[in-house]
């Protein structure tokens, strides 16, 4: 039953129950507050494996690999990380448009890995891509 009004009659009550909302909220705060912490563990995964089909360009583009052994080569010429700048900063006065990849093995750590895309990025180049190899479910 609703309350009254004046006249005898039955009044609408057009008030929301929020106790069944704030149930629901606060059961999906302690869901997430238990499953964040184990979200930041790492998992071991295979980086340089891809499912995805490769794009056609429409140049040659610059390619930088990266040996198991760390040696840095540049279009097939070995050199070293400053010197990869250098030559990269001249590439990128004449075509700073030309796609640059990255072409590492999946046993170099991760730090040079990020450092040379770093240089790549400080060179002047914007489009940075890498290669993989399809995973063995594609071949």
């Amino acid at each position: 039953m609703g309350p009254l009004n004046n006249n005898g009659r039955k009044q609408l009550v057009a008030d929301i129950n929020v106790t069944p909302l704030v149930d629901v909220m606060l059961v999906l705060l302690i869901i997430f507050m238990v499953t964040a912490p184990m979200m930041t563990q790492g998992l071991d995964v295979d980086l340089p494996e891809t499912t995805t089909k490769s794009l056609r360009q429409k140049e040659d583009p610059i390619v930088v690999t990266v040996d198991k052994t760390g040696k840095i080569s540049l279009d097939q010429t070995e050199v070293t990380q400053k010197v990869l700048f250098q030559q990269l900063a001249a590439y990128a006065k004449q075509e700073k448009d030309k796609p640059v990849f990255l072409k590492a093995d999946k046993a170099v750590p991760y730090g040079i890995v990020v450092s040379i895309m770093a240089d790549v990025k400080r060179a002047g180049f914007d489009k940075l891509g890498m290669i993989t190899q399809p995973s063995d479910e594609n071949k």
